[in-house]
Parts: structure tokens; C-alpha cells; sequence
């Protein structure tokens, strides 16, 4: 059973979310702020966590960048009543995978919630299959149409990301530090050159996947019908 950590401090709020996932056969736990998140965590291992932004002590902001530090690989789904453009690209920016504004749909909410950890699994898995595409990190090469792919390291690495978290998206920023590293001095514009790589080698095979820029924000991997 899924853990899921539902951070708010609006006790309504966390029970309706609670009433939802909890039908859905999640286990859900709650906390007020950030602080009392974190301290929460330390001795419990969740799946998923919902968290407001406006919130005392520690938000939502703040609690995801610290979330971000210590678990990389959580995924995260911010629920906020702003819903400017600038507030969603802050969230992407220090890490949500989702964004859902108040108020919500709670059907939407548990709809996101499953989306987010079916791609978390994907994400945990060796092989990644993208429609008739098979992204296989054992190997670092990409099976099309009984075609072995071979690319450099970089854009293989590139692939693996967006594919691994289809319909997410990724900031150029964030693309940098998952695959070039925080030491990387070149510019953000190498996201660019190796997306339109990517896209010159598997167009013209027919692959079930296009990388789609999401303007003002980043890329993100979409698969075919």
C-alpha cells in the first residue's frame, strides 16, 4: 500500500484529501507545516507527498527545496490557491512534479496522485518501454522497431529522464543538474542542441514519443496514440 504525506495547514483540507486517497486504497498522513513534515519523515518512508504552499513556520516553497535535498526521487504535488503562471513555473523550478490549484476537483487530485506514482514505478524500473521503444539503461541503448540504438552518454542519459516521467516537465535547469551536474559551467542552451539531436535521430524511424517544448517552461516526453 502507498503512503501518501499530505501537508497543509488547513485540517478540512487535509481531511477531504485524506477521505479521497484513503477510498482509493492510499495511506495517508498528515501534517500541519513544513517543520512538522520533516520531522515526520525522519522516522517514516512515504511514496508521494500533497503540499500546500501558504503555509506557517515552514511553506511550501521551502519545504520543497529541502524535500528536493533529501529525497530526489519523491514525488512531489503542489496544491496552492495561486494559480499564476509565475507560481507554477516557481514550483517546476524547485522541483514539484504536479500543480493543482484550490479549489480542486478532488476526483482530479486522486486522478494526479495515481498518475504521479504509476510514473515513479516506470521511473525505478532498468528498461523503460515508450510505445514500441525500449529505453534500456543495462545496455545505455535504445531498442526501435528490432533496431539496437546506440547514442553518446549524454543524450541517452537525456532520453532516460524524459522518458522515465512521461507528461513531465523538466526545466532546462533541472535537465542540467540531473545529467550534466551541479559543477556544469556550459550554458542552459546544450538542453537545446541535445533535444534537437534526439528529435533528428527517432522522427524519421516513426518512434511513438516526441519531446515537446512547453514554452516558458522546459520539455517534456509525450507519447503517441
Amino acid at each position: 500500500m502507498a503512503k501518501v504525506l499530505v501537508v497543509d495547514d488547513d485540517a478540512g483540507i487535509r481531511e477531504l484529501i485524506r477521505l479521497y486517497l484513503s477510498g482509493e486504497g492510499l495511506d495517508v498522513m498528515e501534517a500541519g507545516d513544513g517543520r512538522e513534515a520533516l520531522i515526520l519523515l525522519e522516522s517514516v518512508q512515504v511514496d508521494l507527498v500533497v503540499l500546500d504552499v501558504m503555509m506557517p513556520h515552514m511553506d511550501g516553497w521551502e519545504l520543497c527545496r529541502e524535500l528536493r535535498r533529501l529525497q530526489p526521487d519523491l514525488p512531489l504535488l503542489m496544491v496552492t490557491a495561486k494559480g499564476e503562471t509565475a507560481h507554477k513555473v516557481k514550483g517546476f523550478q524547485l522541483g514539484t512534479d504536479d500543480y493543482l490549484v484550490k479549489p480542486f476537483d478532488p476526483l482530479e487530485l486522486v486522478m494526479r496522485v495515481k498518475a504521479l506514482l504509476k510514473r515513479y514505478r516506470i521511473a525505478a524500473a532498468a528498461a523503460v518501454p515508450i510505445g514500441e521503444a525500449v529505453i534500456d539503461r543495462s545496455t545505455f541503448e535504445v531498442r526501435l522497431h528490432e533496431q539496437r540504438i546506440v547514442l553518446p552518454l549524454k543524450e541517452f542519459e537525456l532520453l532516460y529522464k524524459l522518458a522515465s516521467y512521461p507528461g513531465q516537465i523538466f526545466t532546462r535547469a533541472q535537465l542540467i543538474e540531473h545529467i550534466w551536474g551541479m559543477d556544469y559551467e556550459g550554458d542552459e542552451r546544450t538542453v537545446d542542441v541535445h533535444v534537437k539531436r534526439l528529435r533528428e535521430r527517432f522522427e524519421p524511424l516513426g518512434a511513438a514519443f516526441a519531446i515537446t517544448t512547453v514554452r516558458g517552461l522546459g520539455y517534456r516526453l509525450e507519447v503517441r496514440a
